[in-house]
């Protein structure tokens, strides 16, 4: 594989200003505390701590994650005559194009079970603050196939790994209720905290929504953005109340597989798998109903998956549309 410029590790240096955006997060609680009656979520200890937990232990597993990535991409560059030049004015048309496969991705895994089983950490907290950013899953092994067409235009993997984590870099700060909304400019063409606390809010009208990284413009343009006009009620449909790292990293995979269980067919086993998270087979005729699955199934934090399951979720489209995984990628 020819060789790359050494690019930063952009997550490992910004680990310090991590940690010190969250100390000052935190002392600004301290100083200005929120009335009781506030919509704000603030922090809570054990929370906190679960969130940390959860980015640490994601630091070891996406280490393990890596190598089969690696080795594929790897083997697909080989493979695809194109090439990229790596060079200072070709870096930004990459990071944009990563941002928007990265649209793509992060809208499949709300709308496809298996996939959202990954991303459901994430959205598990009740709180909102930059240590929800850090909450991430253990089973990252599912963004992958999704940057795919990067790799077969010709960016080098190595280039990809440092647009990711730009990308992921970026995202930390918008995990805040500290900041408000920012010029209409900035909000037009930006994810800010306010179109991300819609992210992860639980209400009907906000779910599925707003699922860029860096831009918001790929949701204006697919039809997946709404913009704040209330406050946000953070978490799952349904809510898991446990503080326990390996449960909250597992916990849906756990769900999915009670519904096989209960599965009367196949077409039912695949529908628990790669339809929407709230996703119920229809009941024709005679015969058992359906298990508990749904019941037990923490609705995406998002939308498809919510407990009222609506008619064209019933039908596997998302509250954002049909099924996007058809058009492209997390």
């Amino acid at each position: 594989m020819p060789s790359v410029p050494n690019l930063p590790d952009v997550v490992l240096w910004s680990i310090p200003a991590f940690l010190l955006l969250t100390v000052l997060e935190m002392v600004s609680y301290r100083l200005r505390p929120e009335e009781p009656d506030s919509p704000v979520a603030g922090y809570e200890t054990k929370d906190a701590a679960t969130s940390l937990s959860m980015g640490l232990g994601s630091l070891f597993f996406d280490a393990l994650w890596k190598i089969p990535i690696v080795a594929i991409y790897s083997a697909a560059y080989e493979l695809t005559p194109l090439r990229i030049p790596v060079e200072w004015w070709t870096l930004l048309p990459m990071l944009l194009a990563q941002d928007f496969f990265y649209y793509w991705s992060h809208r499949g895994h709300h709308v496809i079970r298996i996939l959202w089983a990954c991303h459901v950490v994430h959205h598990s907290s009740r709180k909102f603050n930059l240590t929800t950013a850090l909450r991430q899953p253990w089973t990252s092994l599912t963004g992958w196939p999704f940057y795919l067409p990067l790799i077969a235009l010709g960016m080098h993997p190595a280039v990809l790994a440092f647009c990711h984590s730009v990308n992921l870099v970026y995202q930390f700060w918008i995990h805040t209720e500290r900041i408000g909304r920012l010029p209409g400019p900035v909000e037009a063409v930006f994810n800010t905290p306010s179109h991300h606390r819609v992210h992860h809010a639980s209400q009907g009208s906000y779910l599925d929504r707003n699922f860029g990284g860096i831009l918001i413009v790929w949701d204006r343009l697919f039809g997946s953005f709404a913009p704040e006009t209330e406050p946000c009620v953070y978490g799952l449909t349904k809510n898991i109340d446990t503080y326990n790292p390996l449960r909250v990293a597992t916990h849906e995979y756990a769900a999915i597989a009670r519904d096989l269980r209960a599965a009367r067919d196949w077409r039912e086993a695949a529908g628990r798998l790669f339809r929407g998270p709230g996703w119920q087979p229809r009941v024709t005729g005679p015969g058992p109903a359906p298990g508990p699955a749904a019941s037990a199934v923490p609705g995406p934090a998002r939308g498809a998956s919510r407990t009222a399951v609506t008619a064209a979720t019933a039908e596997g489209a998302g509250p954002t549309g049909p099924d996007p995984s058809a058009s492209a990628a997390s």
